[in-house]
């Protein structure tokens, strides 16, 4: 697999603005057949950083109901990646 279709997004919550700025961890969602191995190399060919682990877990989707019609999310991969220290990755930067 190339390195974009193993990157899917970054996920931007509060929980995983704190988790960057304290740990230096980033949150993303990957392709779910994509191992560790795998997902650092991409993280780091790029973003042009240096990755010191990758955390994996998958995610089951929920079940939603509107009315009688009841239906499911999709089940998805997400990895936290932490940095080595002083990279950094700035999805923002200039907005």
């Amino acid at each position: 697999m190339r390195e974009y279709d193993i990157i899917r997004r970054p996920i931007n919550t509060e929980k995983t603005n704190l988790q960057k700025e304290t740990d230096n961890q980033i949150t993303f969602e990957v392709a779910r057949d994509a191992n560790r191995v795998d997902i650092k190399n991409a993280i780091e060919k790029i973003f042009n950083t240096r990755v010191q682990a990758v955390k994996t877990m998958q995610v089951k989707g929920k079940v939603k109901q509107r009315g009688r019609i009841v239906g499911k999310r999709r089940n998805w991969k997400k990895a936290i990646v932490k940095l080595m220290p002083g990279q950094r990755i700035d999805f923002f930067e200039g907005v």
